[in-house]
């Protein structure tokens, strides 16, 4: 009896561990919003060319709502998706195959549940950089105000930037405040097609000049490095291809190659928090709806259910004509000067103004200008000039560029050399080298001085000082006045115009190149004169020493 006891107790909780494994199989994923979901998919059957000759996507779905995300062919027999929720809560999927005989493809579903993200990545903390209609600035999904500094990394998922090399240069960036990073992931700048230099540690993106058949080899050490960037708190800013005339992917690649390009860029990145710009030095008018690169910006921008920001980098480089644009780009990333000379004058300044005054508004800002140390010039007081000059006369951010590191230069191999029958030389400068010029420390400062006040409420007021200063702020709140390097020993300030009477005003000037701050002490708020409209008089207050200042002046909070 004691034995048939025993043995039915065992019996029973045979079947409790067989139910309780048979529910951890079937177990709901669990994820955290805003991070990466992924899941992969078996065929039935097999494809002479698995990337073109079938189109996979999967629709998720909680409540009302619904995302169609394409899937990517991730080699043999398997495609792959990638979704990052945008809410907590419960979700839903089915996989939708073009080849309705592939059955197992087309009757895939599945769930997960979303709960809230508990990390400390700014990105998923806020959610994903995005624009909002009528806003002239970026912000993260949950309304904060996103400030981008960005740096130009055009070439580094080639294999001359090594991996240890890769997390040393984003851990630079990250600890100076960069907010964005640049970076192309197809055809490069400057190179003639299918040169071996486009190659990472896995090959070459394509085997074929058309881009029909593809290797996700390359794609799987790309994915290490974006992945990389947005664990740091790094958003890439993905260029998908190159346009300028010596090295034109539309011409060499074709409309079709290219959106089978972009497809497989939007799928594998698309969960990530990325900006896309559709190509490099495209035509302007692409920006306006003509020509073959607004074709694939419409694609790309219909393809992306998330609504990434998206642009292009046109040349060269001025602003979007109007409202033909609206519905591509939702920022117009405008091109400025890399001669030093001329990318401080106010005709380069221009391009960034006129912009600005362009409907409908959105963010605009420069995405590249100036590098620094590029074929040694445009040095760190021309960074710091640059910066301040286009922050404070509207831009939404700034683009920053060094030798070297744009082109992941190393020792003996600068990867920039320009196409064409002599194939010259820009800079022999390592990445390295151009990692440690001082100009990304200082508008880094910059930025971080700035993210101090509200300065997604600033506005430009030419009004406040003198013409050859850059003034923006708050009025009544808080003003910022940049003064450009002049003559060597001049100690005279910058004068201070039509300074709100009734605000008590503490100033310090703070020094751009090394963050220092020198207090100029209290402006008291006028009092009331019987009669008389209260005036601020014009002030000067003399600088620490002869050379480039910001000027803050702070409402003294009573």
């Amino acid at each position: 009896m004691k034995c048939k006891i025993i043995e039915k107790y065992f019996f029973i909780l045979f079947l409790i561990c067989f139910s309780c494994s048979k529910s951890y199989s079937n177990t709901v994923p669990v994820v955290q919003q805003w991070t990466v979901f992924e899941t992969a998919f078996e065929s039935a059957y097999k494809y002479n060319n698995p990337f073109t000759d079938i189109e996979v996507n999967v629709v998720f779905s909680s409540g009302e709502q619904r995302w169609t995300i394409p899937a990517f062919w991730s080699g043999k027999n398997t495609w792959s998706v990638r979704f990052a929720p945008p809410k907590t809560g419960e979700y839903q999927f089915t996989v939708k195959c073009s080849d309705s005989r592939n059955t197992k493809l087309n009757s895939k579903k599945g769930s997960l549940k979303v709960v809230p993200y508990t990390g400390k990545n700014l990105l998923y903390i806020h959610g994903f950089p995005k624009t909002v209609e009528g806003n002239m600035h970026f912000e993260y999904a949950d309304g904060t105000p996103f400030l981008w500094l960005g740096d130009t990394w055009w070439k580094n998922l080639c294999k001359r930037m090594t991996w240890e090399g890769f997390k040393k240069l984003a851990a630079d960036r990250k600890t100076k405040g960069f907010s964005v990073i640049q970076i192309v992931c197809g055809p490069y700048p400057d190179e003639d097609p299918f040169q071996p230099s486009w190659a990472n540690e896995g090959g070459m993106p394509y085997t074929k000049e058309d881009f029909s058949v593809v290797n996700p080899a390359y794609f799987e050490y790309a994915d290490r490095r974006i992945q990389h960037l947005v664990n740091e708190g790094l958003t890439p800013a993905i260029v998908g291809a190159w346009g300028r005339a010596d090295c034109d992917a539309m011409k060499n690649v074709g409309i079709e190659g290219l959106k089978r390009h972009w497809r497989y860029l939007v799928a594998r990145y698309g969960a990530y928090p990325v900006m896309w710009i559709v190509g490099g030095e495209v035509p302007d008018v692409s920006k306006n709806g003509e020509g073959p690169w607004s074709e694939l910006g419409w694609y790309v921008k219909n393809a992306d259910a998330y609504h990434h920001p998206l642009s292009f980098h046109s040349y060269p480089g001025v602003a979007r004509a109007g409202d033909a644009d609206k519905k591509i780009i939702s920022f117009d990333m405008i091109g400025a000067h890399h001669d030093e000379a001329i990318a401080t004058t106010p005709e380069t300044l221009h391009r960034l103004t006129h912009a600005l005054r362009v409907e409908p508004p959105m963010p605009a800002l420069v995405g590249e200008t100036c590098y620094e140390g590029h074929m040694q010039q445009g040095f760190q007081y021309v960074q710091r000039h640059i910066f301040w000059m286009y922050m404070l006369s509207g831009a939404s951010g700034h683009t920053y560029g060094a030798a070297g590191v744009w082109h992941a230069s190393v020792e003996g191999d600068p990867g920039c050399a320009a196409n064409g029958a002599e194939k010259r030389v820009y800079d022999w400068t390592t990445w390295e080298e151009g990692m440690n010029y001082p100009g990304s420390f200082q508008i880094g400062i910059g930025k971080k001085l700035l993210e101090k006040y509200e300065w997604w409420r600033f506005k430009p007021h030419a009004e406040w000082s003198d013409s050859i200063c850059f003034a923006s702020g708050i009025p009544g709140e808080v003003r910022f006045i940049y003064l450009p390097r002049r003559n060597i020993y001049d100690w005279s300030g910058p004068t201070i115009k039509n300074l709100d009477a009734d605000v008590d005003w503490r100033g310090y000037y703070f020094d751009p190149a090394t963050g220092r701050k020198f207090d100029i002490g209290i402006i008291s708020s006028l009092k009331d004169t019987p009669g008389k409209k209260k005036v601020h008089p014009d002030f000067q207050k003399k600088l620490p020493s002869p050379q480039d200042w910001i000027l803050v002046l702070e409402k003294i909070k009573k």
